[in-house]
């Protein structure tokens, strides 16, 4: 409905961001009445500050660490992310401000505050499993794995990347942990776009070197 061939004619960021700010504006608008309907907190505030800052500068300096390290083995084995779109500077700047700015703040509303509070309401309580890790943390991470798949009822198909699924499950797990101990959502939020946007710019940065180097 919303015309952004000339701002993104290769499709790399606007139309992704106009889908993830609707899907965040209509989660917000479910919250807002089951809050006051059901009078249940979704913890879309600050919470526990300093809780919060220690587990955000944590998962950064672990995340990033692995991110090097992981795209320095696909430099190395010739293994980089292959782009459907030019990587010229809007390409870049439109992508890398989609995952700093809009990817995690909208699913994290998505997948993590409503799905997670709704499940702790229906079952009366959290139920642990294993350590900090909750019943309704693994099921609301269930439900952000499969929102990376690939599917059609007619025609019938299903496709997944085992990568992304596992990928996805693990960082939701964790977003999932600090969304109830922090009590806050504003945290996993930005280890979300923080990840994302490390992930996409690394690929970026050795992609550039590959091409300097070959």
């Amino acid at each position: 409905m919303i015309s952004y061939g000339k701002i993104d004619p290769y499709d790399a960021f606007a139309g992704i961001s106009i889908h993830h700010i609707v899907q965040m504006v209509l989660a917000l608008i479910i919250i807002t009445v089951l809050g006051k309907l059901l009078k249940i907190d979704f913890y879309l505030k600050p919470g526990d500050v300093a809780r919060g800052k220690k587990y955000l500068i944590t998962f950064t300096s672990i995340f990033a660490l692995i991110a090097v390290a992981l795209h320095v083995f696909m430099y190395i084995n010739n293994q980089l992310p292959v782009y459907t779109f030019p990587l010229d500077k809007r390409n870049v700047l439109g992508t890398l401000g989609f995952q700093l700015l809009i990817s995690g703040t909208s699913e994290e509303i998505v997948f993590r505050a409503l799905p997670v509070t709704m499940l702790v309401y229906a079952f009366g309580k959290s139920i642990p499993v294993k350590g900090h890790v909750t019943l309704e943390v693994i099921l609301a991470s269930i439900l952000f794995s499969l929102a990376h798949t690939k599917w059609s009822l007619m025609p019938f198909k299903f496709e997944m990347d085992t990568f992304q699924i596992v990928y996805s499950f693990i960082l939701g797990t964790i977003q999932g942990v600090v969304y109830q101990k922090s009590k806050s959502i504003v945290y996993p939020m930005l280890m979300h776009n923080i990840s994302n946007f490390l992930m996409v710019g690394m690929g970026y940065l050795f992609t550039a070197l590959k091409a300097i180097t070959s």
